[in-house]
């Protein structure tokens, strides 16, 4: 098994055949997860509808499934590769030619080549603010940094939290923002200064706490008396929490989760047939990659898809995760193998064109491979993939200069890439959210413009 994907096969068991067992304790679920429902409640869904129909929008069900490749991905070995360079530049792969004529990838990536007249590279994408964390792309907001002072992030929020405030879910019993990452902490940016409610919710505790509790059933929760005996001894339940077990809203999400069903039936990718299970890859990115296509099927409008912590920081051979030959070599086919299966299927099932597909890192890597067979880390450029979402395909938008080392046409800045998505989920540019001091601060910063070769 490749170790860059063993984790998965602990966290998310094929063999067992019941709900993901991935959850540990209730106090962990509640305070990442129920924390991250308030866009589920029919309450907020009705408030939302109702203020989108006042600025006279429809809802439209869209969302936006965001692959984290952690660590920063090596541009020039993907999806940039420079074949006229010399070798320290080129790398250790060759390039093939994809469906689209004029543009090449490595290799090692086949599948992305045969289905390219579907995606779209952007090659020019200034990650000069971002730093080795998620923060400033999964935000998509140059203010948002790290700081290591314990005010990491400035307070601006990811662009998932803004879809649970903005947007909220798509269907009742289900979260509108999901994280299936192995190491929150590590790979998952939240919701900053705008609240706990808008915090995402992790994949990994909520999925273990979904099954009603013994003796319960769904026509029995059809009595009030009884769902509210139920929901009672359900909130004594949790470790003590008396701020949890005096909120109604906890009881409406949690009755939500439990009488709909939807996000149970989510989480059972028991339910998948063994041969998409294998279209999909049975290692880490691949079983929540194909967990989050579930997860959009149900109704959550964003989540985010870590494959493991780090596991494209390629510095050299001498690191855990190996340099570029020794660490993408094994990586890249799972890597393809996610992109193309979660691209095909979504188109047949119709729900490509509604799912904004995103995959990247933090930033780029050195042109110049070092001394020990890597590259270093490389703020100043990264490429990334989009797909779906109605928007336009197969094409490259920008591109950098011979060395693969500085933009050089057509800079995407990071607020490009937040108005593009805000976009697809029919949340206005201008809007707002208000800090803890009462000041209101834009969803879209440094005058973010929505990618026009993607959407006219």
């Amino acid at each position: 098994m490749n170790p860059t994907t063993s984790s998965i096969t602990q966290a998310f068991s094929p063999a067992r055949g019941d709900l993901l067992r991935v959850g540990s304790t209730r106090r962990g679920f509640l305070q990442t997860g129920l924390a991250g429902l308030a866009g589920v409640s029919m309450p907020g869904l009705l408030q939302q509808q109702a203020l989108a129909a006042a600025a006279g929008q429809a809802k439209r069900k869209t969302n936006v499934i965001l692959f984290w490749l952690s660590g920063g991905p090596s541009h020039i070995d993907m999806w940039d590769p420079k074949p006229e360079a010399p070798s320290e530049i080129r790398g250790p792969f060759g390039h093939i030619p994809t469906q689209v004529p004029g543009i090449h990838v490595c290799e090692h990536l086949p599948l992305t080549a045969k289905i390219m007249n579907k995606l779209t590279l952007i090659r020019s994408v200034d990650s000069s603010a971002s730093d080795h964390t998620p923060i400033t792309m999964q935000a998509c907001n140059p203010l948002a940094k790290r700081t290591n002072d314990g005010r990491d992030g400035g307070g601006w929020p990811s662009m998932g939290s803004i879809a649970s405030k903005f947007r909220g879910a798509n269907a009742p019993g289900i979260p509108g923002y999901v994280a299936l990452a192995d190491s929150l902490g590590a790979d998952i940016w939240g919701a900053g200064h705008m609240g706990g409610d808008y915090e995402p919710v992790s994949g990994k505790d909520l999925a273990g706490r979904l099954k009603l509790s013994a003796g319960l059933t769904v026509d029995r929760l059809g009595s009030r008396r009884e769902l509210l005996e139920q929901m009672d001894d359900w909130k004594r339940s949790v470790d003590g929490n008396a701020q949890i077990a005096a909120t109604d809203r906890y009881t409406q999400q949690a009755y939500e989760v439990l009488m709909t069903g939807n996000a149970q039936r989510a989480f059972n990718l028991d339910a998948e047939t063994s041969a998409m299970r294998d279209r999909y890859g049975r290692d880490s990115i691949g079983e929540k990659a194909l967990l989050a296509r579930r997860l959009v099927e149900a109704g959550s409008t964003f989540v985010t898809v870590s494959g493991a912590w780090g596991y494209f920081d390629h510095h050299g051979d001498e690191v855990k995760w190996g340099g570029i030959k020794k660490g993408l070599t094994p990586l890249l086919p799972s890597v393809d193998r996610t992109l193309h299966a979660i691209v095909t299927d979504l188109e047949d099932r119709g729900l490509l064109d509604s799912t904004l597909i995103l995959m990247m890192g933090e930033f780029g890597r050195s042109p110049t491979i070092n001394k020990n067979n890597g590259r270093d880390h490389w703020p100043r450029v990264m490429s990334m993939v989009m797909a779906g979402g109605g928007m336009r395909p197969g094409q490259v938008i920008g591109s950098t200069d011979r060395t693969g080392g500085e933009i050089d046409s057509r800079r995407v800045a990071p607020g490009d890439l937040a108005a593009t998505v805000f976009h697809h989920l029919g949340i206005e540019q201008n809007s707002n959210w208000i800090d803890p001091q009462g000041r209101p601060r834009p969803i879209v910063a440094d005058a973010g413009k929505v990618i026009g070769e993607l959407v006219g």
